[in-house]
């Protein structure tokens, strides 16, 4: 254990910023880090991220309120500032918040695009790079660092998604990122993890519209509580992974196994056009087929 030995909760004695905390995961993620001991600075675009906030205060936990938009630089900023001026320390970033512009790709537009690509995928690197730059100058400083990031990815990123093309790409992104900030913040001490997440949000009402009754055993397995702790754990000094990204949907989580090198075909020479049919066929027929795009 480190100094955050547990005493009364899970994550006893950490600081937790979580973006997206006004509604659906991020709600839940509020809760359950509150409930496990953290301390909590929860961000959103919309205010009622205050009545999170207030919700954790009146179970017996400690919450500030950030209304603003964390894919603006300043804003991220601010969010890691306002962690630490107020509880004296961060331990954990959870990076919930997102978007979806639904369209085929070739009737989207610009601004579909963009702001998706915003929220999503800048949303996650303008307050995982502010909090990894505190981190990295306390280690400088010889303190003790044992910080963790938990993004949140998506099966349409790890798989793609006919009709999201933008949401399928920023989550890809996310990924990457996930895997990049894993290896470069290691030397500071701190881990880095996603989550691909299946639950009923806001976002996902209508593709989860058939799972909505709960089943005869009582157990909602779309409730976003679910994933919630799957998120404490990564977010816990108790996590011992990092660069992963797992799945979790109601009951089931499993470890995502991304893009790997597959069995090469090689010559002492470059390849000419007409050789490459046959070369291409073989190793297609040799690799293990993909798994399909989601709606295809």
């Amino acid at each position: 254990m480190t100094e955050h030995t547990r005493t009364a909760g899970f994550c006893a004695g950490r600081v937790a910023i979580i973006t997206g905390a006004g509604q659906g995961l991020g709600r839940a993620h509020a809760l359950e880090f509150a409930r496990q001991g953290a301390k909590v600075v929860l961000n959103d675009m919309s205010a009622s991220v205050e009545a999170v906030a207030a919700e954790v205060r009146a179970a017996g936990g400690e919450a500030v309120a950030v209304v603003a938009d964390i894919a603006d630089w300043e804003a991220g900023r601010h969010v890691v500032e306002l962690a630490v001026h107020t509880f004296g320390r961060l331990d954990t970033l959870v990076n919930n918040a997102g978007v979806n512009r639904d369209r085929m790709l070739v009737n989207m537009s610009e601004a579909e695009w963009d702001l998706v690509m915003a929220v999503n995928l800048k949303g996650h690197f303008v307050p995982l790079r502010h909090a990894a730059a505190w981190w990295r100058d306390r280690a400088k400083a010889g303190e003790p660092v044992a910080a963790r990031i938990v993004n949140t990815s998506s099966g349409a990123g790890l798989l793609g998604s006919v009709g999201q093309g933008n949401y399928a790409a920023s989550k890809a992104g996310i990924a990457a990122l996930t895997q990049v900030a894993a290896v470069e913040f290691a030397r500071y001490g701190v881990l880095v993890n996603a989550i691909a997440p299946s639950a009923r949000t806001p976002m996902t009402e209508a593709v989860f519209a058939e799972k909505m009754t709960k089943p005869a055993t009582g157990f909602d397995a779309m409730d976003p509580a679910n994933v919630s702790g799957l998120v404490a754990w990564l977010g816990s000094d108790a996590a011992n992974v990092t660069g992963r990204v797992f799945e979790i949907a109601g009951g089931e989580v499993s470890l995502a196994d991304g893009w790997r090198h597959g069995p090469p075909a090689v010559q002492d020479r470059r390849w000419e056009p007409e050789q490459l049919g046959a070369v291409v066929a073989d190793l297609v027929a040799k690799a293990e087929p993909p798994a399909p795009v989601y709606g295809a």
